[in-house]
């Protein structure tokens, strides 16, 4: 009774072990990919149609198409992999005594880009402005958007703040989005003590046949898209050698084998928008004596095998391993509830050999 106790004892630990061991390494594997921790979706957004139609152009087929830069995006012109919506963070700023005359609405945008890494360059930041309804059909609009400098510790308001004037424009149809460029301050807010968010004001026209614009404030919608560009993701793939392919190979030779990963199956389905899976693949086999080019093996490891013969016993045949990779790009929920839409390198195995 002893010993089934202890046993059964020592299989929980070896049970715990495993389980410990295999959370290790997907934590190294989700830092590899730029993550601190597995996300955890708490309150998801929608996701942005612009992101979905960017994710079908490039990933129709379950793969990207062939001679496409993933670490440009054509639909902006602009360098980048990854492509984030981040919603707007900031409240409305209540009327204070005396406000400006025609005031509609007064607001802090704010927008959190602490999930950014520091390798990431800002190649582009763009600002949208969407009014849901079409209430206010008619009336001409003014329109004024700062980038706030210095906060004041009395207030929020526009009088207590130090601000600068990025936009400045006349609007008349509610319903359509308004774009703003804010590439160079989004830059400049990778610095998070520098990042105080925008204000935004609204006027309505003096010569408006509606004075009471109180209600406009319920169907404004803000956010802010960004591209950026991780250079150490991106470097441009060295052009390797080929070696042509083998007509017939035995089954225990070094060779691609077929690998699909659903990532329902290792418990991403709650992070992950798409793909639902994809085709991974690995490298498995032997790379036997005499390695011939048509193994794709470098020329240490035709060596190594030349040694291999000579001395079996100390040293080892080479491995097979991945020798051409492909990218995949990959739309998800980050740590912060944030829609990204991201390119990652040398993610599929296309082709294998020894080394």
């Amino acid at each position: 009774m002893l010993w089934l106790t202890l046993g059964g004892f020592l299989s929980v630990l070896v049970l715990i072990s495993t389980d410990t061991e295999m959370r290790l390494r997907e934590e190294l594997f989700l830092r590899s990919l730029g993550f601190p921790a597995k996300p955890n979706p708490v309150s998801p957004p929608a996701i942005p149609s612009v992101l979905w139609k960017i994710y079908n152009q490039r990933m129709g087929s379950m793969t990207p198409k062939k001679n496409q830069d993933l670490c440009f995006v054509e639909e902006f012109n602009v360098p980048g992999s990854v492509i984030r919506v981040f919603p707007d963070q900031g409240r409305f700023i209540p009327t204070s005594s005396g406000p400006p005359p025609n005031l509609c609405l007064e607001k802090r945008l704010f927008f959190n880009l602490s999930a950014m890494e520091k390798e990431e360059m800002v190649t582009m930041g763009r600002l949208e402005l969407r009014f849901s309804q079409n209430t206010y059909y008619g009336q001409t609009f003014d329109l004024r958007l700062y980038r706030i400098l210095q906060m004041s510790l009395k207030g929020m308001g526009s009088q207590k703040t130090s601000r600068k004037l990025l936009a400045a424009q006349t609007f008349r149809l509610l319903h359509k989005s308004m774009y703003f460029n804010l590439t160079d301050v989004c830059q400049i807010w990778r610095d998070p003590h520098k990042n105080l968010g925008l204000a935004l004001e609204l006027f309505h026209r003096k010569e408006s046949t509606v004075d009471d614009c109180q209600g406009i404030q319920t169907f404004l919608y803000t956010t802010l898209l960004t591209v950026t560009l991780n250079p150490l993701q991106c470097k441009r793939p060295r052009k390797k050698r080929s070696y042509g392919k083998l007509p017939f190979l035995a089954s225990n030779i070094c060779k691609k084998r077929r690998l699909y990963v659903e990532f329902r199956e290792v418990g991403w389905q709650n992070w992950v928008i798409a793909p639902r899976g994809y085709m991974a693949n690995y490298c498995y086999g032997e790379c036997p004596y005499p390695l011939t080019e048509m193994l794709n093996g470098s020329n240490h490891a035709i060596l190594q095998t030349l040694a291999h013969s000579f001395e079996p016993e100390d040293i080892p045949l080479p491995c097979c391993v991945p020798t051409k990779m492909s990218p995949i790009s990959m739309l998800f929920y980050d740590n912060n509830d944030n829609v990204v839409l991201r390119h990652y390198e040398n993610m599929a195995v296309d082709e294998c050999g020894c080394r």
